[in-house]
């Protein structure tokens, strides 16, 4: 399966390098804006109907209740730390390194506020850190399941609601598909937050 969202991914950055400086007949922001939600929504759709299809899916996330908020709060810790260490390895700003961090894979969320917060290198930063974040997921997930089968799921951070999400569910199996899910829509609520309040500190 790797082979083939490899392959995708490039012949999607060749679309959009030809889209972007070739003359198409037709606006660019088409394929920005329609074609991207229009994939994302079918997407989220596709999971939604596994998900009802497995009858013991509600049953499974009745029975964690609470519990399903602790790996998504595990993450988030495990990202912002992860975020110092590397401020305190690379020298940087220990509070922009940790707030790139929590932006937990959400690269075009994180990349705006870092810029708008603490400047341009920082967007940048953010953007391609949490760029990076979504790619080695998605590349990494033969080789993370190895170590544990929540390991994808920890590693994709908020990207675990939408785009990680098929082909983790295709290597750990469809066990999986609930703290996948939940993990990344939990990350995904908190992550302008801790980004705001962490950049504001630096």
């Amino acid at each position: 399966m790797i082979k083939y969202i490899v392959t995708a991914l490039v012949l999607g950055a060749l679309a959009g390098y030809v889209i972007g400086n070739v003359s198409v007949g037709f606006p660019s922001f088409w394929i920005t804006d329609y074609l991207f939600n229009g994939s994302l929504y079918l997407l989220l759709f596709v999971m939604g109907l596994a998900f009802g299809i497995d009858r013991e899916a509600g049953a499974r996330m009745k029975s964690k209740g609470l519990k399903i908020l602790v790996f998504p709060f595990v993450v988030a810790v495990g990202s912002i730390v992860g975020g110092l260490l590397g401020g305190l390895i690379f020298g940087l700003n220990l509070y922009g390194s940790m707030a790139v961090t929590a932006g937990y894979g959400w690269y075009t969320l994180a990349g705006p506020l870092l810029a708008q917060s603490l400047g341009a290198e920082w967007g940048a930063l953010g953007f391609a850190a949490n760029f990076l974040r979504e790619l080695i997921t998605i590349l990494g997930v033969p080789l993370m399941i190895r170590v544990d089968k929540l390991a994808p799921v920890a590693s994709g951070g908020a990207t675990t609601m939408d785009t990680t999400l098929p082909v983790i569910v295709r290597y750990c199996g469809s066990d999986v598909l609930i703290t996948a899910f939940s993990s990344g829509f939990v990350l995904s609520l908190v992550a302008p937050f801790t980004v705001i309040a962490i950049a504001s500190l630096a």
